[in-house]
């Protein structure tokens, strides 16, 4: 938790400013609703669609928030990234926009969908063994220390949680245009950033509002890092389908933030994920990948109340299609 009197990592003002640099950029992407889901669910449930945002994923808002502030020179430089995917492709398109040159670090065992996507953009992927010995951090470091680039992270850098926390921004103002009030925000988590921009942006405009955190079980760091008021680090044996959202641990900075806003952290099983997407097809005729899909997860298997009004943040659609053909 920050210490009293200390800038936090992330502020409202900061969103607010992300909110400026992405106007006319990103997708302000909707918050859908379905009468079936209500009903299943015993309260009122809106979804912020993320699937159909540049790239398929949330995360191109704070990529473009920190790739179009670097100077000239950094940006004829290039930039440098380490993801699974999703972080990838939203890298790549705001470099792209940004004209500059981009090299991603990513898991040979990543999506075929979001190794596709990356190039489109014009990215160089750099591929590593996820299970090796040399990390994903050392490998990216040494590249920057190599070509002068300058690194974009997935999570832990302020910028990118701003510009995640349009998301919470948007859902706040959407919502207000309803005249609704949130009882509950679920929100997936991998290693921390969009969480810790969505509550920012919630608590803000709704300080009663609860924001969940939502990881797949075996990778329920953040859940367990907030039970016991510090970082905890994945069980390196554990696996899961839920492939954006595999971070080892918690962000440090975005755990700071996350353990001063967020309630208890939710775990949902693949089985419940599989159940989901399929039920985001039927019912909200959106597609989602696994990672995307765990808010809805929790909520359609009952891992927590959902009285009131509910808004679940449906992170991305980047799925291998015949993996999700087998949702379904």
């Amino acid at each position: 938790m920050a210490t009293p009197g200390t800038e936090p990592p992330v502020n409202y003002d900061d969103i607010r400013a992300a909110a400026g640099v992405l106007r006319d950029v990103a997708v302000r992407t909707p918050l859908l609703e379905c009468r079936a889901l209500n009903e299943r669910a015993g309260g009122r449930l809106l979804f912020k669609a993320e699937p159909l945002q540049v790239t398929g994923s949330f995360k191109f808002r704070g990529a473009y928030n920190h790739i179009s502030r670097l100077g000239p020179s950094a940006r004829a430089a290039g930039v440098i990234a380490y993801s699974s995917g999703n972080h990838a492709q939203g890298v790549a398109a705001a470099a792209h926009f940004c004209n500059a040159p981009a090299l991603i670090v990513m898991p040979e065992d990543a999506p075929a969908v979001k190794q596709q996507g990356t190039a489109r953009w014009g990215a160089e992927i750099v591929s590593y063994d996820r299970y090796g010995e040399e990390p994903r951090e050392a490998i990216a470091a040494r590249l920057v220390a190599e070509h002068g680039l300058t690194m974009v992270r997935p999570y832990d850098d302020r910028l990118i949680m701003a510009g995640q926390g349009t998301v919470g921004l948007e859902i706040a103002e959407q919502l207000a245009a309803l005249a609704l009030t949130p009882d509950r925000v679920l929100v997936p988590c991998g290693g921390g950033g969009l969480t810790a921009g969505v509550a920012t942006a919630i608590k803000h405009h709704h300080p009663e509002s609860v924001v969940h955190t939502v990881e797949p079980m075996g990778f329920d760091d953040t859940a367990r890092s907030l039970a016991k008021g510090q970082r905890q680090v994945n069980d390196t044996d554990s696996t899961s389908f839920c492939d954006a959202l595999l971070a080892p641990e918690p962000g440090q900075l975005t755990f700071q933030v996350n353990q001063s806003l967020c309630g208890k952290g939710l775990a949902v099983s693949d089985g419940e994920v599989a159940a989901a997407m399929a039920a985001a097809f039927e019912h909200l005729k959106i597609v989602l990948e696994p990672g995307g899909a765990v808010g809805l997860a929790a909520a359609l298997a009952g891992h927590v109340a959902l009285d009131g009004i509910t808004a679940i943040v449906l992170s991305g659609g980047n799925v291998d299609p015949a993996l999700f053909a087998t949702m379904l």
